[in-house]
């Protein structure tokens, strides 16, 4: 029992060392990319916001249609570059779900729906209009938790706070950089036979550290 619980004790902290650093980077990216894409998309097109102004909840579909697409158009922008940058990004992702919660009720949503049932038939995605909510939701979801947890130590706002979780030191790393090279060597052998080879030098590291007493044992 004392090799599993040791084992524990090693990979947790330095698990959340790595989470602190890695776990929302990859939703920041994707996030920033879709609503920049999207916002690059009303920059360069056409207003059709008239033609769903009636569905914008109150009291949103009072106000110009020009001006409720200028908005919209200029969150998206703003929104995904401070998400990629990792700038405010709680206040960030708070606009970004109020705005997709917005897009949800006036595109998104189904204009009739009379139980449960049919409501699940728009958890869909498609460009069929209102009753294809599925992709906002998810986007929803993975907002949250960069508004309840931040963006990571791997963004402005973790550079300005300074504030350490976990460990994320030579040991996790190179165990990472080992985990990492075993799928990617399926479609880039070479870059994964680089990343494998860090690996192993960042776990020798951490090996010889240990061994000289210059990290404190976790186990």
């Amino acid at each position: 029992m004392h090799f599993p619980r040791c084992l524990a004790s090693t990979l947790r902290p330095r698990l959340d060392g790595l989470g602190a650093w890695l776990a929302p980077l990859g939703l920041r990216v994707l996030l920033a990319w879709e609503y920049l894409e999207s916002g690059l998309e009303k920059w360069r097109g056409v207003n059709w916001f008239d033609n769903v102004q009636s569905h914008f909840p109150l009291p949103l579909r009072w106000l110009p249609a020009e001006f409720n697409w200028q908005a919209a158009t200029w969150i998206e922008l703003i929104g995904g570059i401070c998400l990629l940058l990792g700038v405010a990004t709680r206040a960030t992702a708070a606009l970004l779900i109020g705005l997709t919660v917005v897009a949800t009720a006036a595109v998104h949503w189904p204009v009739q729906w009379d139980s449960l049932a049919s409501l699940a038939q728009g958890y869909a995605i498609s460009d069929q209009g209102q009753g294809n909510f599925k992709l906002p939701l998810l986007f929803i979801a993975m907002l949250l938790p960069l508004l309840l947890q931040g963006a990571g130590r791997l963004s402005v706002d973790g550079w300005l706070r300074r504030d350490p979780r976990g460990r994320a030191d030579a040991l996790a790393w190179g165990g990472l950089a080992l985990v990492a090279a075993w799928p990617l060597g399926w479609l880039l052998p070479g870059p994964a036979l680089v990343l494998a080879t860090v690996g192993t030098a960042l776990l020798g590291v951490a090996v010889w550290h240990r061994r000289h007493g210059t990290v404190r044992p976790l186990c």
